[in-house]
């Protein structure tokens, strides 16, 4: 189940004349409320953005709102290739059989047999016509993942964001160092609302990329600070050539001591991100301890371009 802390969001929701929220009857403590999916248009074809992960309330949800507004899908896009994202298509493909699917093809879901989905590439700045007043334009922002994909609704100075940001929380990445290009590249696209992959709408979409940016320099300052101070089990390490340094799990549970045991794994992945982001610029290293590898800073002078801070 989804966080008693997170606002209830309805299976469907009409956010405007135009677009309509489907829930896709997934929540969980990755997912929040359950991955969302879009329903865009007001004609006889409309354009789905995601499929979710493939259970039963999202298609019988999709199907009654086609009939209920007697229309049919023009084409299905997807921002990733997550599950939660794409399980949805072999019942959508069931149920609309001649649905058209566009999808980046940087990365694919490492269950999928080419021969079964046949997508249809997304280009960084192909536009996809829905009907009048609708055009969305697709923008290639990897780091949550390599195929990555959002879509600037123009008419409306409108995001949908995928994964790269989430209305509640904070994203997981890939790579750091992407993430936060496209965290950039994307702030400077609109100025209006963010629809999320997970989570309710921002209305203020580029503020909230901003305070992302801003979490996520927090986030390496913590770890900096840390590394400049050693571990607390610094006296029983045996590290050649460092004095001060750290597991990674070690800094997980100091910066993360108010978030539950059972996220810890999901929050090392992302140190572990701003550890090789640090590694690249030459300002830490990794050396071996005497079971585990262990992170410290350079020190100035010596030799790696870098200086402890």
């Amino acid at each position: 189940m989804a966080s008693p802390t997170l606002p209830q969001i309805q299976e469907t929701t009409h956010l405007s004349p135009s677009l309509i929220r489907i829930l896709a009857g997934n929540p969980n403590k990755f997912t929040l409320q359950g991955t969302n999916t879009y329903l865009l248009g007001s004609g006889p074809e409309r354009t789905l953005i995601d499929t979710g992960e493939g259970k039963p309330s999202w298609i019988s949800s999709l199907k009654t709102l086609l009939r209920s507004e007697n229309a049919t899908l023009k084409q299905a896009l997807i921002t990733h290739w997550h599950g939660d994202h794409t399980g949805g298509i072999p019942s959508l493909l069931n149920a609309f059989p001649n649905t058209p699917i566009y999808k980046n093809s940087a990365q694919n879901h490492p269950s999928y047999d080419s021969s079964q989905y046949k997508f249809l590439p997304i280009t960084d700045g192909q536009i996809f016509r829905v009907d009048e007043g609708i055009t969305l334009r697709a923008v290639h922002t990897p780091g949550h993942t390599t195929d990555h994909i959002c879509f600037l609704w123009e008419e409306q100075d409108a995001l949908f964001t995928g994964d790269n940001v989430l209305g509640h929380g904070t994203a997981v990445f890939e790579d750091l160092s992407s993430y936060l290009t496209s965290l950039n590249k994307m702030k400077g696209l609109f100025g209006g609302m963010a629809y999320p992959g997970h989570g309710l709408e921002v209305r203020d979409g580029k503020s909230k990329i901003e305070e992302y940016l801003r979490h996520r320099q927090l986030r390496e300052d913590q770890v900096v600070q840390r590394l400049m101070r050693g571990s607390q089990n610094q006296q029983e390490v045996n590290v050649k050539g460092g004095e001060k340094s750290w597991t990674l799990m070690e800094l997980v549970r100091s910066i993360y001591q108010d978030v539950a045991d059972t996220l810890h794994p999901a929050a090392a992945g992302g140190l572990l991100q701003i550890l090789m982001k640090l590694e690249r610029e030459g300002r830490v290293v990794v050396v071996q301890g005497e079971e585990e590898e262990r992170w410290r800073l350079v020190n100035e002078g010596s030799g790696r371009g870098g200086s402890a801070l």
